[in-house]
């Protein structure tokens, strides 16, 4: 297998969704998309950040008017559906199906363009910029969607490419995520976000209880659930 890596870095007022990146450090995006052919695509997106960012992002992440897949400037042409899978504290799921595709400038869209036997995509957007990892079976056509990715981009968006390179191992976070109970992954994301892992400690287990409305012990429970998973899925990775 082949791992093509590349980013997108962009200007303020050049995509309303990466708008709303750039103006809340706290907001993450990860995603994996499949685009099987040209015709259709879907997506399966993370967003993680504080209660109002999310509060913010979910309409538009939801919105099916909202372009959210060119790179160009030029809206898609295709059918698009959205639906929310998970909404809790800290977290929203958000599934998106792209059909009928007739024009799109979409990575996905133009990798399986060149590339066949399908692609396995990752997208992770925090600020200004937007990473992009595709995994391919074959290296062939590879310099021909580089050279096409560099030539589609708005002005306002910049193309970093990292490395091409062969791979033995896939490492991806929305799934390892996806992997923790909700209830531990709610409280795993507070204490990140409070400080609980900072040197010192920026907040206390009980501090952290009474937020979450919750018990102290379960609070120390669930931490300790969720980070012996965590370290397992990066070891076994």
């Amino acid at each position: 297998m082949h791992e093509f890596l590349f980013s997108l870095t962009y200007e303020t007022g050049v995509d309303d969704y990466a708008d709303v990146f750039i103006e809340h450090d706290d907001l993450r995006s990860e995603a994996v998309y499949s685009c099987l052919d040209p015709s259709q695509l879907w997506r399966l997106e993370v967003l993680t950040g504080d209660i109002p960012t999310l509060e913010e992002v979910t309409p538009l992440a939801l919105d099916e008017s909202c372009d959210r897949e060119s790179i160009s400037g030029r809206s898609c042409e295709a059918a698009r559906q959205c639906s929310l899978l998970s909404d809790t504290r800290c977290r929203r799921v958000v599934y998106s199906h792209l059909s009928d595709v007739r024009r799109c400038d979409a990575v996905p869209v133009i990798a399986a363009k060149y590339i066949s036997g399908g692609l396995l995509i990752e997208q992770t957007r925090r600020g200004a910029e937007s990473q992009w990892r595709i995994l391919m079976q074959s290296e062939e056509k590879a310099g021909m969607l580089y050279d096409t990715l560099g030539a589609r981009l708005a002005d306002g968006v910049r193309f970093r490419f990292e490395r091409f390179a062969e791979v033995t191992t896939w490492q991806n976070t929305v799934l390892t995520a996806n992997s923790l109970p909700n209830e531990q992954y709610q409280t795993l994301a507070l204490a990140v976000e409070q400080g609980y892992f900072e040197t010192p400690r920026e907040v206390t287990l009980d501090e952290l209880a009474e937020q979450l409305d919750i018990p102290r012990s379960t609070v120390s429970y669930r931490l300790r659930r969720a980070v012996s998973e965590v370290v397992k899925n990066v070891v076994w990775d």
